[in-house]
């Protein structure tokens, strides 16, 4: 069975940084993308940082371009996202994914696997 599940989210102030976690079982990470993805309420899901497992080949979102890094533990089935300088705009729910294809896609219907999602709240 797959298994997708985020942790490390939490209420973080404007400026700080946190680091997301995303454990993974039940998928082989060779040909495929991990991506976090992130909805606030209302808003249309978005890409926020993908890897593929071939090349390790990174994606980054405009709005977070700079201030994110997405990366793969190296003996262990886990991928995070870093991220700084953290914004108001940056609140919302986060989601690790996994992709059904090998190219990072900001198309969400590509992700096969979904975790259920971890909340991350920046206050002014």
């Amino acid at each position: 069975q797959v298994q997708l599940v985020e942790s490390g989210g939490g209420l973080v102030q404007a400026g700080g940084s946190l680091r997301l976690s995303c454990d993974f079982t039940g998928v082989t990470f060779s040909r495929n993308v991990m991506a976090w993805w992130r909805q606030a309420p209302g808003k249309e899901r978005e890409l926020v940082a993908g890897i593929s497992g071939l090349g390790y080949t990174t994606y980054y979102g405009d709005s977070v371009k700079g201030r994110a890094t997405i990366s793969k533990a190296n003996t262990k089935n886990t991928v995070y996202l870093q991220m700084n300088s953290l914004r108001l705009e940056d609140t919302a729910h986060y989601y690790c994914a996994f992709s059904s294809g090998p190219f990072i896609t900001p198309v969400p219907e590509r992700y096969a696997y979904w975790g259920q999602g971890i909340q991350v709240t920046v206050s002014s």
